[in-house]
């Protein structure tokens, strides 16, 4: 009787197994070595920007002007001279201190912000991040003010100041936001304030670029996130852009059919300035012509030209200054960018 091999795996497929299973440990060896690496790397960069010194001050406008009385308007004119224009007389300011609008403003914004303490520890994290990559940065003197909730203009750098109306921070429900539109309410929350300043910020250093096509735009924006990736890194991805969590992970699990609607209708290399508004204006939601629409957040073109600006410096090692002045298009080619699945 011939002897049975009691052993289904042929000897050539025995040594292809060991010799894959020793490929995959390596792999996976590797693999552990380089996060742990990546994982050093962030580490020693997180103590050296803990190091870093800053001085920042901050003035809280809104409540000296709260608890001002007629007598004070001289000396917080001569404190604030920006803040007090000069073809108003301080009549004008005077009448101000008592007008119920403006009283019940400070009131609310006293209620939200009355120690300042977590925001000011925020924007101080912040402008430590500023400091270690932009070492030539001047940290502002950030003063916070009331101004009437106007939205579009709820945060102002210029020069050494940086000017924060909280009057627009109060929390999408607050009734001053009563008759604006949801995608705009749900802006004015504070948990975006710091990343409000950080895109003021991005906006000095960022050249917006001259080349008109759409594919161009979203890079720029994502440059400006990825930004946020550096200088608010303990901030949510959905606080970074602005969405709430379900938007997020709307943005997420739709990647790869966004790309593909992108790519398939030619739209990267396109002119049309109105792929804007569709694509990276704020908006209660993009404008993809399809069934879905009502369901997407606004801004997808951003959240796209990120993950493209991700891939490609997780696949270099671009200085960050260098990725500011790099054409989108040497971006994408470098990138490999493949959404995910």
């Amino acid at each position: 009787m011939c002897p049975v091999n009691l052993n289904p795996v042929p000897l050539k497929m025995k040594w292809l197994l060991k010799y894959f299973r020793i490929s995959i440990y390596r792999s996976f060896v590797l693999v552990v070595i380089l996060l742990l690496s990546s994982c050093g790397e962030t580490d020693r960069i997180a103590e050296e920007i803990d190091k870093v010194s800053v001085d920042l001050q901050i003035s809280r406008f809104d409540r000296e002007f709260a608890n001002a009385s007629a007598e004070d308007i001289p000396g917080l004119k001569a404190k604030y001279p920006y803040l007090f224009p000069e073809q108003f007389p301080d009549s004008v300011w005077v009448a101000k201190l008592s007008d119920t609008i403006q009283v019940e403003l400070s009131e609310e914004v006293a209620k939200a912000f009355g120690n300042f303490e977590q925001e000011s520890a925020d924007l101080e994290s912040l402008f430590k991040h500023i400091k270690y990559y932009f070492p030539e940065t001047k940290t502002p003197h950030v003063v916070t003010l009331t101004s009437d909730v106007r939205y579009e203009n709820r945060i102002i750098m210029v020069d050494s100041l940086l000017l924060i109306g909280l009057d627009n921070y109060l929390g999408e429900d607050h009734h001053f936001y009563e008759g604006m539109q949801r995608y705009i309410a749900s802006s004015l929350d504070k948990k975006f304030l710091t990343s409000d300043v950080a895109s003021a910020f991005a906006k000095k250093v960022l050249p917006y670029p001259r080349n008109r096509t759409l594919l161009s735009r979203m890079v720029y924006y994502g440059k400006e996130l990825y930004l946020k990736d550096k200088l608010i890194p303990s901030a949510s991805d959905a606080q970074k852009i602005g969405y709430s969590a379900e938007e997020m992970e709307w943005a997420k699990a739709n990647e790869e059919q966004i790309w593909t609607y992108f790519v398939e209708r030619e739209l990267l290399y396109d002119t049309d300035t109105g792929l804007d508004r569709k694509f990276l204006d704020p908006a209660p939601f993009s404008k993809f012509g399809l069934e879905l629409d009502n369901e997407s957040p606004g801004r997808l073109g951003r959240y796209m030209g990120w993950q493209i600006v991700r891939a490609f410096m997780e696949k270099t090692d671009t200085d960050l200054k260098q990725l500011l002045n790099m054409s989108a298009d040497e971006i994408l080619k470098q990138s490999n960018y493949k959404p995910k699945r």
